[in-house]
């Protein structure tokens, strides 16, 4: 918060300075040389006003002696409200000097502080646009990563299906073989047979015919 305490004033010197423009006081609060000097001028405009006319002259007869004890007494104190006033000068000046000072005091730090919520605001802005990239990168990842998992997964069932079509014509060879050895052992099996039996019809048959030959 931009805050700074506005330059001092005098109190004497406000109080005074408001009162002798005004013409009612000095710098010091009380009765001072500007009001008698504003008071011996109305008192020197009353003088003039009031004294008689010369007629068809539009001139005006002034006691000499008086008009000059009125200008006298506006020549003594004319100089110490020349220097009152040149002094309030000064001060105003002074014042307005340092109130200057004080509004640009007040604007720098007013810019300084701008730039610095500037700053923050860039900071703020920043720190939003990594989070953006950084919240788009993960999202990326994910993405690239959901693919690779599907392709992962599509590659496996494929091998899967491969591994299984290969146990499949594996298991039709073994049958196959076991028929071929199966049949391969029947004929072997039946050829024993039949060649016992063959030797058998052949004793059958010698047995027969010597039997015939012995009923003769």
């Amino acid at each position: 918060m931009l805050r700074q305490d506005p330059p001092r004033i005098d109190p004497s010197y406000r109080d005074g300075y408001a009162n002798a423009v005004d013409g009612s006081a000095s710098l010091d609060g009380t009765a001072d040389n500007v009001v008698d000097i504003q008071q011996e001028l109305n008192a020197l405009e009353e003088m003039i006003l009031d004294s008689p006319r010369i007629p068809l002259t539009g001139k005006t007869l002034v006691d000499e002696e008086e008009l000059l004890d009125q200008l006298d007494a506006i020549r003594i104190n004319l100089p110490t409200a020349l220097q009152q006033a040149q002094e309030i000068l000064k001060q105003k000046q002074e014042i307005l000097a340092e109130a200057e000072d004080y509004a640009r005091q007040i604007a720098a730090m007013a810019e300084q502080r701008a730039a610095e919520i500037l700053d923050e605001l860039g900071i703020v802005k920043q720190a939003e646009a990594e989070a953006q990239q950084m919240r788009q990168q993960v999202r990326q990842e994910c993405e690239a990563l959901q693919q690779r998992t599907v392709a992962e997964v599509e590659q496996v069932q494929q091998q899967a299906r491969q591994e299984l079509e290969e146990i499949r014509k594996q298991a039709m060879e073994k049958q196959r073989q076991i028929h071929r050895e199966a049949d391969t052992y029947a004929d072997q099996v039946l050829g024993e047979i039949e060649h016992k039996l063959s030797d058998m019809l052949r004793v059958a048959r010698n047995g027969r015919q010597q039997i015939h030959r012995d009923t003769q």
